[in-house]
Formats: C-alpha cells, sequence, structure tokens
C-alpha cells in the first residue's frame, strides 16, 4: 500500500488538524539526508500522543542526531481509517508524508493494555506485515518500549524487538548498530536481531520459545539461541542531567489533552505503593538538579510560547526542592501570566499549600488520591496516609479558596470488604462537612473517581485475581445506594474494560491470536467507551478457544511461572511475596527517603546510587 491520500479529502473526516503535521517545531528533514530513519507511533489518537511526553523525549533524542531521523504516526480514528481503506492509500508519517513501510525501523510505545488493536491497525494501514515472522529484509524492524514492554507477551508475535527501561540510550544505540552494520550492505534482519539482543535491556521474542504443559497452562520461557540472556535486565539512565531533553515542544494546531511545557522533576518513586507498577518500573527514584530544571522551563517556554508549564513526576510534590523551583519559576513568570500545573499531589497540607501558591496565576480544579477508604486498607496497599491527613489537606484546601474537589478511589483492591467501600463514601460526608462548617459560600463538589484494580506485572499484587465484572458492577452499585448528600458525585470505570485490561497485563503469548480475531472483527480503540465493543472480544476469545477469566480472576501461586519472569525490572520477586505478606496482616512499609530500605533489590542489581537529593545540589 503505497499510494497516497488526496489531501481535499482531508475535509471529510473529523479534526483533520490530527494528519497534517507541519506544526510548530516539528523536525523535518529530507529522507536523503539521514543514514537512519524510524517512524514512531503512538498506539492512540493524536490528541493523547500528542500529550505524551515519553514520545517527545525520544523525538529530541533521535532528531538531534546528524545522521537520524524520527517522524510521528498515531492511530487513525475510525472516519480516517475507513478513509484511507476506500481510497486505498498508506497510513503516513507527518513530517515527511512517507509510508511506514518505507523505514528501516518502526516503533511504538506500549502505554495501555487496550491499544494493542490499534498496534495493528498502523502496522496494516503502513503496509507492514502483521507477524514479524512473516516480515523479510526489506520490512521494517519494529521495536517496542513503554511500561507495556514488561510484559509484552501477549503481542510479541506482532513485535522484532522489545526495549527495557529507559529509552534515552537504548533507542539511539540500536539506530548505531544498524548504522554500522549498512556501511557492508543491506542490514540482514536476522543479523540485526542477533546483536541488538547483546544489547541490555533488549528483548527479541524471536529467540525465546514459550512453553506449555499438558493443559496448556503457561510453564515458562526459554532462550533459543547464546544472544538471549535470561533474564533481559532492564536498562537505567544514572543520571538525568546528562541525557538530553528537548529544548522545544511541537504545538499541535488543533487541542490536545495536555497542551502546555513540560519538565520532568525526576524517574521513579519512593512511596512504594504495592498496586503501583510505575512505581516499581521507575525505580530508583533519580532527580534533575534544580539549574537544569530552571534551564529548560526557560527553553520551552521560550520556544513554544505556551502560558502553561507542568512540573512531571509520579509525585511532583516529592521533589526534594520543589518549594524552591515554584518560587523561581513564580517569580520569574508571574509576571507573564504564566502558569504552573502540579498534575499529581500529596494528601498532605504541605501539598495543598504549595498548590494555592502556584494556583496566584491560574485557578484550577484540586485532585487527591487516598486510594481507599478505610485505614485498614489503606495499611493493605501501603498508601501511609491517616484520616486526619486527608481531612487537614482537604481542610486547607477549603481556606485556600477551593469548593470542588476530586478524591481517587480504587475499588477490588485485594482483601477489601464492603465495610471498607462504605468508608468511601464516610469519608467524603466528613470532608463536606467541614466544608459546611467553614460556611463558605460558594457551592461545593465533590467528585470521587473509582477505578477498579488491575493486578499488574512486577508489583506485590501481580499474583492476585482482579474481581468478576459481576462483582465489580455490584460494588458499584453498592456504593451508589449509599450516596445521600447531593454536593458529593460519584463516577465508576467499565467493568468490563477493567476486566480486559486485567486480561492483557498477565497475559502470555497464546493471546496474540485473540487480539488479531478481535481486530479482525473490528476491534479498535478498546480504552474509548464509545468504541469498545466486548460482544466482539467474547467472539474472539471463544473462537481461539480462549478462557479469559484463566487470566484476569485466578489467584496464582508464588512458585507458579509467570509470563514476564525472564523480563527484569530489578524488583526481588521476594521482595514483592514479603510485601504481600505484609499486606496481608495491613502492615506498612517505610518509605525510601526514611533511610529505611526495604531491599526491594534495585539499586544493588544494577550498580546504581539513588540520586533523590540530587535537586538539592
Amino acid at each position: 500500500m503505497t499510494k497516497l491520500l488526496d489531501d481535499a479529502l482531508l475535509a471529510t473526516v473529523s479534526k483533520p488538524v490530527r494528519y497534517m503535521g507541519q506544526e510548530l517545531n516539528a523536525v523535518v528533514k529530507p529522507p536523503q539526508s539521514v543514514e537512519v530513519s524510524i517512524a514512531f507511533a503512538f498506539p492512540d489518537v493524536y490528541d493523547v500522543g500528542m500529550s505524551h511526553l515519553g514520545s517527545k523525549i525520544l523525538y529530541h533524542v533521535v532528531n538531534r542526531l546528524e545522521w537520524a531521523s524520527m517522524e510521528r504516526v498515531y492511530a487513525p480514528w475510525p472516519d480516517y481509517e475507513a478513509l484511507l481503506r476506500q481510497e486505498g492509500a498508506a497510513l503516513t508519517t507527518l513530517e515527511n508524508r512517507l509510508p511506514l513501510h518505507q523505514f528501516p525501523f518502526l516503533g511504538v510505545t506500549l502505554q495501555y493494555e487496550l491499544t494493542y488493536t490499534n498496534l495493528l491497525t498502523i502496522l496494516d494501514l503502513g503496509g507492514i506485515p502483521l507477524l514479524a515472522a512473516d516480515r523479510g529484509d526489506n520490512d521494517p524492524i519494529v521495536i517496542a518500549g513503554g511500561p507495556g514492554a514488561f510484559n509484552c507477551e501477549p503481542v510479541a508475535a506482532y513485535l522484532d524487538l522489545i526495549t527495557l527501561g529507559d529509552g534515552e540510550e537504548i533507542l539511539p544505540q540500536l539506530l548505531q548498530l544498524y548504522r554500522q552494520l549498512k556501511q557492508n550492505g543491506p542490514v540482514k534482519r536476522q543479523e540485526y536481531l542477533l546483536q541488538a539482543a547483546l544489547l541490555q535491556g533488549v528483548y527479541v521474542p524471536s529467540l525465546y520459545e514459550a512453553s506449555y504443559d499438558e493443559a496448556n497452562q503457561f510453564t515458562g520461557i526459554k532462550p533459543l539461541v547464546p544472544q538471549a540472556a535470561i533474564p533481559v535486565r532492564r536498562n537505567i539512565v544514572q543520571d538525568l542531567d546528562t541525557v538530553p531533553y528537548p529544548e522545544s515542544l511541537v504545538v499541535p494546531y488543533g487541542e490536545i489533552i495536555h497542551d502546555r511545557a513540560m519538565i520532568e522533576l525526576f524517574r521513579g518513586c519512593t512511596a512504594g505503593c504495592r498496586f503501583c507498577q510505575a512505581g516499581c518500573l521507575y525505580r530508583p527514584v533519580r532527580e534533575r538538579s534544580l539549574p537544569i530544571l530552571l534551564k529548560q522551563a526557560e527553553l520551552l517556554l521560550r520556544s513554544t510560547g505556551y502560558d502553561e508549564i507542568s512540573l512531571i513526576s509520579l509525585s511532583s510534590m516529592d521533589y526534594t526542592q520543589i518549594e524552591a523551583l515554584i518560587d523561581q519559576l513564580l517569580l520569574r513568570y508571574r509576571k507573564e501570566s504564566i502558569g504552573i500545573a502540579l498534575p499529581s499531589l500529596r494528601v498532605d497540607s504541605f501539598s495543598v499549600q504549595l498548590a494555592d501558591k502556584v494556583q496566584q496565576v491560574r485557578k484550577s480544579g484540586l485532585t487527591l488520591a487516598p486510594e481507599a477508604g478505610s485505614q485498614r486498607l489503606r495499611n493493605v496497599i501501603n498508601k501511609r496516609v491517616s484520616e486526619q491527613q486527608i481531612l487537614d489537606a482537604a481542610g486547607g484546601a477549603f481556606d485556600a479558596g477551593w469548593s470542588s474537589l476530586k478524591l481517587y478511589f480504587m475499588l477490588g483492591l485485594p482483601t477489601e470488604t464492603d465495610e471498607d467501600l462504605a468508608e468511601i463514601i464516610v469519608l467524603a460526608q466528613k470532608i463536606a462537612a467541614l466544608y459546611r462548617q467553614k460556611k463558605r459560600r460558594s457551592k461545593l463538589h465533590i467528585g470521587i473517581s473509582i477505578s477498579t484494580f488491575v493486578p499488574k506485572p512486577h508489583t506485590s499484587f501481580q499474583w492476585m485475581g482482579q474481581i468478576a465484572p459481576e462483582e465489580i458492577k455490584r460494588r458499584q452499585y453498592f456504593l451508589r445506594g449509599l450516596l445521600r448528600d447531593r454536593a458529593i458525585e460519584l463516577s465508576t470505570h467499565d467493568a468490563e474494560t477493567s476486566a480486559l485490561e486485567a486480561v492483557f497485563s498477565r497475559g502470555d503469548r497464546q493471546l496474540a491470536k485473540v487480539v488479531l480475531r478481535a481486530w479482525q472483527l473490528g476491534a479498535r480503540f478498546d480504552g474509548w467507551s464509545e468504541y469498545f465493543r466486548p460482544d466482539l472480544w467474547r467472539q474472539a476469545f471463544a473462537e481461539c478457544g480462549i478462557v479469559p477469566e484463566h487470566y484476569s480472576e485466578r489467584t496464582i501461586d508464588f512458585t507458579t511461572a509467570l509470563p514476564w519472569d525472564h523480563l527484569d525490572s530489578g524488583i526481588s520477586k521476594a521482595w514483592m511475596i514479603n510485601q504481600w505478606h505484609l499486606a496481608e496482616q495491613a502492615l506498612e512499609t517505610p518509605d525510601c527517603r526514611s533511610g529505611d530500605c526495604s531491599l526491594c533489590g534495585v539499586c544493588p542489581s544494577y550498580g546504581v546510587e539513588n540520586l533523590m537529593a540530587k535537586g538539592e545540589q
């Protein structure tokens, strides 16, 4: 598929700016001027993909190399996909409008399990054979990364290689390897994959074989060649100050989800919430220094014209120099009415005070995440926040002028009871009563957002099954039945969407055929409620002879082989098991920053020092 779409036809689809390219700060290099090029695909719509910081970082890292280029492509919205198929036209990159099959590489980020069918759409419309086994020397090498890489087995059949860990170092190494091999003539796919497998953080699925017992239960993965390491060790950038960071960002013509400048304060998290995969995958904490962050903020604001900068991290308030950073940003940019966004707040009064300070320029809503209603369940998940701290934070917010508050909770956590759930409503009612005691004039609004627990690989809850969709719905109904206060609004996640996410979160290679069949039946944008078709997925599972509940709802024995055991996040399995036993007893583990190491294994295993305090330098 090499035909290009007539630009005039873009007017017939919704939001044509998603496909036009030519945005401010886009990097367009003539194809003949570079030795190695890569098309980078975000398997969701442009509005979401353009908001993703990791993609922006890699775009900068590659395009700063004189000999390499990266161009962008996003999953086509259903109306645009239909138009491409109707016209027999190829999906192309935004920069040079090139069909994807003309690139030596296609990169894709695995951010969310429910984008897997979009991956197949991108491959198909890009003219790339879906199965890695069907690709030849003239087809692109498909590289995947992101958090989903740490259990990529459900889509391993569609990927040539996977990168584990920080991509700023791995991706240039992979492109450089191709460049070196290219000097000796056309690059042979198998030769390249064998040499790539020798790099730390690179996993080549075709060099490994999955085994199953007589009952078709997964029993393990073994390497087929000497180059295939077991386990595959994650790559970690030890000093974030030494790796490239964007000096400009592509500024879209149309509206996207997060349309602002972004600086990444640090990578990792020391909180140790037991359900949180990101908190495990991005350990250890590594901070950027304060002078570097201030310089990056200045460069980004001047090159983009944005009037807001977001301070990005898993828990931005944990940056050791957060108060100094905010003070200096306000001092420099308040007169220009440039706002500061804090996307993640701790549940404490200090966080609320800083949030109030940054919103002197622009007021917005305030979000806190208690995660669980009862103290017992917060101890189980190692949240380490008391009810009094939550009330103090809410009270501080009300004193600062907020009358709207959003609270995040999870449903279906291990050991959860109806009594734990009821405490969510009780807590919200106490917060409402606190507001009314202060006799504020503004109308109160408390939004409770309830997500469903999904067991994630490389966490201490990875062995625990998810509750069935029927039980998810019962608990959601139970919560709604307890609401009496009109100032409190409850929103919940779709039960069947969460169940499908759990299936692929803990899945193995057998699920690749289910993804393919669901896609063939028409599954697209499964994370979007208006397009999610659970009936298509049920049909696909049935036709493939797969029982989805085997993956999502089954509690797994600690001795059972897991489909991701060969992918090393650095977290010790013994540590995760110990964390589960502590959870059973509702016992907490201290924050790493307290100086009391819980021996998770990342630092000694990878020879890194905890750089948490670098912001003080």
